[in-house]
């Protein structure tokens, strides 16, 4: 069952985890999620939940999920919610989670056929965008290199509509070279790029069978030259003259639709 408690004042020692949130990133173990349906794909996952901050209207809806749950509620009028969080939460709920162990690169790529590839892609918005196709559109994970932003970032969480929950995901380490971990898990490598002479999408032939890694770089510089050069083939998605490329999170879903498994 879960554990109650009502509050009605925002500086009650208890609300530690949830205040001021807009100017926090939980890096250190844990991760805010925020909003109704995103609290309820949160609650349907095997993530574990460490307490939730409910709007006193908004309890009854999440009840039915928290029925068989040991879950700490912090219950309270919407107005010390605002106070707490430092922000007008209107849609009443947010919950703090632990984020899921680290997954080696390895074994990500060991249990996958197809994975998106990650590459200096800082953008929350982005990366949130990034996440919700891949899983939308039948890529089993996601790898993200040293300097990618965090699929558990507040604002990447709500873009991707709590892909994260559910999309196995694992970060290479720094010391890690992103084409030859790929060359060894046995990968064909799909360097997406805007420049004209590189291989139209729909011209590409891919094996049966054959693993594939869709990598993408960050708005503006794109893939790095290195891993440019050393992927197994250079693909663009064919578009309009006069317009440059596009946002890497449309980009992501077109290739992701080609290659994915649906």
């Amino acid at each position: 069952m879960p554990r109650l408690t009502h509050i009605d004042d925002p500086s009650d020692e208890r609300l530690a985890d949830y205040i001021g949130i807009r100017d926090r990133d939980q890096r250190s173990g844990g991760f805010l999620c925020e909003g109704m349906l995103l609290v309820e794909r949160l609650l349907d996952s095997d993530i574990e939940v460490r307490s939730l901050l409910v709007a006193s209207a908004k309890l009854n809806r999440l009840r039915p999920r928290l029925a068989d749950r040991d879950i700490e509620v912090l219950v309270a009028p919407q107005e010390v919610l605002n106070a707490t969080v430092g922000f007008n939460i209107h849609r009443g709920v947010i919950a703090h989670a632990r984020r899921r162990p680290s997954r080696t690169s390895g074994d990500l790529l060991e249990h996958s056929v197809s994975v998106a590839v990650l590459e200096g892609i800082t953008d929350h918005e982005n990366l949130g965008a990034v996440f919700r196709s891949a899983l939308a559109l039948g890529i089993d994970g996601a790898m993200l290199d040293s300097t990618s932003g965090d699929p558990y970032y507040r604002r990447a969480v709500r873009v991707s509509m709590g892909a994260a929950f559910t999309l196995p995901f694992a970060r290479l380490e720094a010391s890690e070279d992103l084409i030859d971990v790929l060359n060894r898990a046995g990968y064909v490598s799909l360097a997406l790029t805007p420049d004209p002479a590189a291989t139209p999408i729909d011209h590409l032939n891919i094996a049966e069978g054959q693993r594939v890694a869709v990598l993408l770089g960050a708005e503006g510089d794109g893939l790095r030259a290195a891993t440019m050069a050393g992927a197994t083939h250079r693909v663009r998605i064919p578009i309009r003259d006069g317009v440059d490329s596009l946002n890497v999170g449309h980009a992501a879903a077109v290739a992701f639709h080609r290659f994915g498994s649906i």
